[in-house]
């Protein structure tokens, strides 16, 4: 059976925003859907009450299950064959190895704040 996969990440954040269009784009995972939680608040909310919050990384839907950040960017990297960009390979190589993950992922937080502030957007969605 193959799973069905929803990638929910920060549309102001252009690393979230980078990655979020390779996946779409050059992944090749036929069965995924790319959302921005910026303009799905209602979505976002109802994470945020169960204790996702975006703010502290991607959301990966899979099936029934919610993986959030480290997990979220390991589960999806470990889907990604053959992708036809090489960044995307770079970054699927880099992140399925999840001890890498939580290692680089902290890094990513602080970089998508930085990017924010200097863009003027608020950092919380909600």
């Amino acid at each position: 059976m193959t799973s069905n996969y929803t990638f929910i990440y920060d549309g102001e954040c252009p690393f979230c925003n980078h990655f979020a269009e390779l996946l779409e784009i050059k992944s090749k995972i036929t069965n995924i859907k790319i959302l921005d939680g910026r303009k799905n608040l209602t979505l976002i909310k109802s994470l945020l009450e169960k204790g996702y919050d975006l703010d502290k990384g991607a959301i990966l839907l899979k099936d029934g299950d919610i993986f959030h950040g480290v997990d979220a960017i390991n589960t999806i990297s470990k889907e990604i064959n053959d992708p036809s960009s090489n960044l995307l390979l770079l970054l699927s190589r880099l992140f399925k190895s999840n001890k890498r993950t939580k290692v680089i992922f902290p890094l990513l937080v602080r970089a998508r704040r930085f990017a924010l502030i200097s863009k003027g957007v608020s950092i919380s969605l909600v």
